[in-house]
């Protein structure tokens, strides 16, 4: 039987809680990480998230290791019914907040698709196996796909523009003025993987001033 997502929050905090009673150098880590404005994930927690919204839009099988700077994920998926094996880096190039957006540039690197039943006979299989699909510029794939997501403003080569707020768990108005208040305080200047398996984010504080970030917050009520 599958568990709710709406239980996920509760689970993840408990999970959280037993995650720093083994490791708890992670609070000696946060701690250092808070005065130079740099927070570090642990990639075990987003390996625990894909496990936990395995088969809900997202592959029972996702491997997720840190890799030169970017995070290095694999996984199996179904493309117009051709069963494929996903490999890719994926390099977080800028995040930017705007009025009615928050704007995410993903440069997906090294794209490599391998099809997992030869005799699949799909035209994207066909593609695949014939060395004829460029799968260094991944954004011009989406022309292969009927209908994209809508919070895939754009896709050029082999970098993506993602708008988070049009994710449907995102775009509501609650959600959106946290997120919008939380930009106001702080700015992601960079995102990066670090070699002891966390997601290294490092941020830039009230990137608009003081004022409007507190302006910000006001709305919230």
């Amino acid at each position: 039987m599958s568990v709710p997502v709406s239980s996920l929050p509760t689970r993840a905090l408990r999970a959280a809680g037993q995650f720093i009673k083994e490791n708890p150098g992670e609070i000696l880590r946060a701690a250092r990480g808070a005065t130079s404005f740099r927070l570090g994930v642990p990639l075990a927690a987003l390996r625990w998230v894909a496990q936990e919204l395995r088969g809900k839009g997202v592959p029972e099988d996702m491997v997720i290791e840190a890799r030169n700077s970017g995070l290095y994920v694999e996984a199996s998926l179904n493309l117009m019914k051709t069963p494929l094996r996903a490999r890719t880096t994926l390099i977080v190039e800028r995040i930017q907040a705007q009025k009615d957006a928050l704007l995410v540039s993903l440069r997906v690197s090294g794209l490599k698709l391998q099809v997992l039943d030869p005799q699949a006979g799909t035209p994207i299989a066909a593609l695949i196996q014939s060395g004829a699909l460029d799968t260094s510029r991944p954004g011009d794939l989406l022309s292969f796909i009927p209908t994209k997501p809508a919070f895939i403003v754009e896709a050029k080569g082999d970098v993506f523009t993602l708008d988070l707020l049009k994710i449907p768990a995102l775009s509501q108005e609650k959600a959106r003025k946290i997120i919008q208040g939380v930009a106001a305080f702080v700015a992601v200047e960079s995102i990066g993987t670090s070699p002891d398996d966390h997601l290294d984010i490092r941020f830039d504080p009230f990137p608009e001033g003081a004022k409007n970030a507190f302006r910000a917050i006001r709305s919230w009520f």
